[in-house]
């Protein structure tokens, strides 16, 4: 099975379209030798917002030979696609069938008194001496993977560490994942703070026949 970690910039916030995109192609959870690679940059078919700007330096005026955003597509092969706040980029790209594994969800379990658990701020926590200068060019598609591929070396030790034993292969890693993103505190509400253990169940039964978050309503579900 294959896994690959992928990044985008987009052109912001709102209604976000596709700028520039970057894989690397990992088929071994043992070794995490990348075995491909790619980086391309697309034309919006809306102005790039100033905040997205300040961010990936990318200007629209750069990009008016670059393919259309929409003609992004993985490749057939893959399997699991792996980044920080996955979803943000797996939305981006269409929400292809795939299964999506979460660094920052799996930070956040395994360091949980980081004060932040952005990319930057666990490069700096598991790297320092070297973070500086993997992060110059921090928001740049490609060197964004390459940050998350070194973040997932940690995850794996520290996560072999949890459990006793290596982690088996990217399906353990996926559910992993998946665990980890169901939340343990509700963070708004009357209840905000809460564990959901906790919550009375008339308001988690309130919750459930509302619009929530998937996680959430596992959570509830519990």
């Amino acid at each position: 099975m294959t896994a690959y970690i992928f990044d985008s910039e987009t052109t912001g916030l709102n209604d976000p379209q596709l700028v520039e995109a970057a894989w690397l192609r990992l088929t071994s959870i043992d070794t995490l030798e990348v075995v491909g690679h790619f980086l391309s940059r697309y034309k919006p078919a809306k102005a790039i917002e100033l905040s997205a700007l300040a961010t990936s330096h990318i200007l629209d005026e750069e990009l008016v030979d670059s393919p259309p955003h929409d003609s992004f597509f993985l490749p057939t092969d893959a399997t699991y696609l792996i980044g920080h706040n996955v979803d943000y980029d797996w939305r981006v790209i269409g929400q292809p069938d795939i299964k999506r594994i979460c660094t920052k969800a799996l930070s956040s379990l395994l360091w949980p008194l980081a004060d932040s658990h952005s990319q930057s701020a666990m490069i700096y926590l598991h790297y320092r001496s070297e973070a500086p200068a993997l992060l110059r060019n921090a928001h740049a598609a490609l060197d964004d993977v390459q940050n998350c591929r070194l973040l997932v070396v940690k995850i794996l030790d520290a996560m072999s560490v949890r459990l006793g034993r290596q982690v088996s292969g990217w399906e353990e890693l996926w559910e992993l994942s998946e665990d980890a993103r169901i939340p343990r505190i509700i963070r708004f509400g009357k209840h905000s703070g809460k564990a959901i253990e906790d919550i009375p169940d008339d308001y988690k039964r309130w919750l459930l026949g509302t619009e929530i978050d998937p996680y959430l309503r596992k959570a509830l579900q519990r």
